[in-house]
């Protein structure tokens, strides 16, 4: 049998895993100064959890898992006869591998209720699948980073959400650009064009601006019946307001925009304006998942590749609600893992990195030697420093090259005469010194 990976899924060596996990570490050492609390949850779900969360494109979207054992013997007989999949998945599959962290953690929030303090601050590192086709920077298996807050609609949480993507991109050398934007800014974007009652479609069509542009947008907004000068003067406003905030003001004279650039305000006004490396831009045309976002809405892209979105987030309010727990309201974002990644190989932004965290190996000659090298291994180990020994007596060539193949930074050479030295003969891989050295000096030397 030939060996191959289901589409959309990758193997990750040590060397990736360290970059990943380098990643990883200091978003969770982030969250953990900001005093977001770890949780987890099971990778699969009841799809009764899943479902209707996500839309129907959402829906269609989750793997669903098949019952355990005969999954045909209580099949609904009839749909299968009509091969209705979605009549008939209802008899065979009750779960499924979780699409996102957000609806989880909901689900986790209203079954914990009377453990938790609120406001909850919680992070999560877990990767989550969907069933998308395939592309560069985007997988069906991937990892989510996320920092949510339940239980306050107070905005000094998104300013501090805004200040978690800064200092974190900092952090990886990356420059972004932080989009904000408030759905109630957008429906007073919709109401200047005469579509507030086509709300819905008008975000759809605002969305795709980045793919489609201008032209696209114009299109979008005359098939939904908005008149000439209308169109205009959207397109002016966001044109105009790209560099200029200030224009933004054209909302005001709606009450609903008002409530929108007062809150967006107010953000502004909690952000640590003098520490902030990266710019935050208030954008019209960022309109993502309005569908349960109610209140700012962010995302990041990055100012040198051309990867998309690598972190997006928002206000959501009564997202437990589903689940009988009423009235908490959320905020949170997500960075995007996998994305980040691939632009950091793309500008080498990684430190020099090695795919065995072991600072020194053990090279032997006789048995006598691997005996004596198992006992230095041993002390170096009860001194907390990473130490392997090579299992056998072997030409010094096939061990040395197991060593660069490693990336151990320093080898140790034991023979006849350092046996009777009661020392090895260490050697630094990287520049070629060697000395002589007994077990104490190399404690300190690696310590």
């Amino acid at each position: 049998m030939k060996p191959s990976l289901p589409k959309g899924t990758r193997d990750f060596g040590p060397l990736q895993i360290r970059k990943r996990n380098y990643i990883f570490e200091i978003i969770r050492n982030t969250f953990e100064i900001y005093g977001y609390q770890p949780i987890e949850t099971p990778a699969m779900e009841n799809l009764s959890t899943l479902t209707g969360k996500y839309g129907d494109e959402g829906d269609q979207l989750l793997f669903k898992i098949l019952n355990n054992g005969d999954y045909l013997a209580k099949a609904d007989t009839g749909a299968l006869a009509e091969k209705d999949s979605k009549k008939l998945l209802s008899s065979i599959s009750k779960r499924g591998l979780r699409y996102d962290l957000t609806v989880p953690f909901a689900r986790f929030l209203s079954m914990n209720r009377n453990e938790l303090s609120f406001p909850f601050k919680r992070y999560q590192i877990q990767p989550v699948w969907r069933a998308d086709r395939p592309q560069k920077g985007r997988f069906q298996e991937f990892y989510q980073c996320d920092a949510d807050i339940a239980g306050s609609t107070s905005l000094v949480y998104e300013a501090e959400l805004i200040e978690i993507y800064d200092k974190v991109f900092a952090a990886l050398g990356l420059n972004v650009k932080i989009r904000l934007n408030h759905r109630k800014l957008l429906q007073a974007f919709a109401e200047h064009g005469g579509l507030a009652d086509r709300f819905s479609e008008f975000t759809t069509a605002l969305d795709k601006w980045d793919k489609t542009g201008e032209q696209g947008f114009r299109e979008d907004l005359k098939n939904l019946g908005a008149s000439l000068d209308k169109i205009d003067l959207l397109i002016d406003l966001i044109n105009s307001s790209v560099d200029n905030e200030s224009e933004l003001q054209t909302l005001a004279q709606y009450e609903i925009g008002r409530a929108g650039l007062d809150e967006i305000a107010k953000v502004r006004s909690f952000l640590d304006t003098e520490h902030i490396q990266n710019k935050v831009v208030v954008d019209l045309t960022l309109a993502r998942g309005l569908s349960y976002y109610t209140g700012c809405v962010l995302e990041v892209e990055s100012k040198d590749a051309k990867m998309g979105s690598i972190g997006g987030g928002g206000r959501y309010d009564d997202l437990t609600g589903v689940f009988g727990f009423q009235g908490i309201s959320g905020v949170g974002i997500s960075f995007g893992a996998e994305r980040i990644y691939e632009i950091m190989e793309e500008l080498q932004l990684f430190p020099e990195l090695k795919p065995s965290a072991t600072q020194v190996l053990f090279l032997s000659f006789d048995k006598e030697d691997l005996l004596y090298s198992k006992k230095w291994q041993s002390a170096l180990i009860r001194n907390n420093i990473a130490a392997e020994i090579y299992p056998e007596p072997a030409k010094l060539k096939k061990q040395f090259k197991y060593a660069e193949g490693t990336g151990v930074p320093f080898v140790a050479i034991v023979g006849k005469n350092e046996r009777e030295n009661n020392s090895v003969q260490l050697k630094d891989q990287n520049t070629g010194e060697q000395q002589e050295v007994n077990l104490e000096q190399l404690i300190d030397l690696l310590g």
